[in-house]
């Protein structure tokens, strides 16, 4: 399956519209495309932010009664209207849906916040490679090979940090997706609990102290330094996870 067959298909799995054969093919080739595995990953990030940041509005009355009224006066079809009426009657809801969120102004966000929508697609990704058996690419606990391995692979190099004195051993790394684009994953162990930390490129952001967040149950830290983002996720709790993150954070080169 190439990623051109594969694509029009991730929205169908998420849904829940493929068969069986077809989302056993799917599967098979998003666990070796990190590209496609990157998009099925941003919708369901999307698909949860807005399922548990948008506001939910009680339709008014009058609409509900205009409706209802529309739906008495409709004219039945048969045979070849049939399509076209189904047609025109999803357009034509729609097209009411969208004059509503237009009229009442802040019912619908326009854009959700980009840092949650991330943080979200970092839960995912952590979990993806749990649940699929992918944590590494490149599995070892030496930082000079770990490294050396990304390059040519990304257009940044990712700091590699060795914390094993600390009590996070090194484990591996590999390539994942994350904000629209490949990135580096790092990948830590903390005695039974794994540890991903996602580092991508920010040249814009300022310069922040990790803070911590809570995501379907996984802890995250986030912070941004010297134009690059990092994000690590664990189920280890909050306290040792921010210290990770200061260890990680206190060994990169200083802007």
């Amino acid at each position: 399956m190439t990623c051109e067959d594969a694509r029009p298909m991730v929205h169908a799995s998420v849904d829940g519209e493929l068969d069986l054969t077809a989302n056993l093919e799917l599967e098979a080739h998003l666990r070796g495309c990190v590209a496609c595995a990157g998009e099925r990953s941003n919708i369901l990030a999307l698909r949860a932010a807005v399922s548990n940041s948008a506001p939910y509005y009680q339709a008014p009355v009058q609409l509900e009664r205009r409706v209802r009224a529309a739906m008495r006066n409709a004219r039945p079809v048969s045979g070849g209207d049939r399509f076209w009426f189904r047609y025109r009657g999803w357009v034509g809801a729609a097209a009411a849906l969208l004059l509503v969120a237009i009229g009442v102004k802040g019912v619908l966000p326009l854009r959700l916040p980009l840092s949650d929508v991330t943080a979200r697609e970092v839960v995912n990704d952590h979990l993806r490679s749990l649940t699929e058996n992918h944590l590494t690419d490149v599995p070892s606990s030496n930082q000079h090979t770990v490294k050396p391995w990304f390059d040519g692979k990304l257009n940044f190099t990712p700091a590699v940090a060795d914390l094993g004195s600390q009590g996070f051993p090194l484990i591996g790394g590999r390539l994942d997706y994350l904000d629209g684009r490949p990135v580096a994953a790092l990948v830590y162990r903390r005695r039974q609990h794994v540890i991903n930390l996602f580092i991508l490129p920010a040249p814009n952001a300022n310069n922040t102290l990790p803070i911590s967040a809570v995501r379907a149950g996984y802890n995250l830290v986030h912070w941004t330094t010297a134009g690059t983002s990092y994000w690590a996720v664990s189920n280890l709790n909050d306290s040792e996870l921010t210290n990770f993150a200061q260890l990680f954070s206190a060994l990169l080169p200083q802007p």
